[in-house]
């Protein structure tokens, strides 16, 4: 069976990112496989409290340990999981590089596609951090579709 791999941040994004991903797996009758993974916790501790995918209140601050990072993003994952309305959905939640869990992940699922978003940056912006996305690009075999994506600032 296919498998279409979604990787999904905690970003505002995540919900049209689960979506076009979702659509794209279902008019491929594949099977859906949502991974989040999970950075050092000072990424955690930075972010605004946003709601995420709708879901006022959600809170990913109270974090003291690894195993409650990993157990965060699993409930992060179970909530997209619910507003799709696709118990079928699987979730991993891994710690770990953000693009080597993905390629990994993607390669040990046999996934038909990896889909990700890709953030704006600007060229100062991808000197510092690099972009995910592109490293898992120029890294992968398995063919990938990428959602654009724009934040409001």
């Amino acid at each position: 069976m296919k498998k279409i791999l979604i990787a999904l941040d905690y970003g505002l994004s995540a919900q049209k990112i689960a979506e076009k991903g979702y659509e794209l797996a279902k008019s491929m009758h594949a099977k859906v496989v949502f991974l989040h993974v999970v950075a050092d916790e000072v990424y955690y501790s930075s972010m605004d409290s946003a709601p995420f995918l709708g879901f006022y209140g959600y809170d990913f601050f109270n974090i003291d340990n690894n195993d409650s990072l990993i157990e965060s993003s699993k409930n992060f994952l179970e909530k997209i999981k619910t507003h799709l309305k696709d118990p079928e959905i699987e979730i991993i939640a891994e710690q770990g590089d953000f693009a080597k869990v993905i390629l990994e992940t993607a390669s040990k699922l046999q996934s038909s596609i990896i889909v990700l978003g890709s953030h704006s940056k600007n060229w100062l912006e991808k000197a510092v951090m690099g972009s995910v996305t592109e490293s898992v690009l120029a890294k992968t075999k398995i063919p990938m579709f990428i959602i654009p994506i724009k934040e409001d600032k």
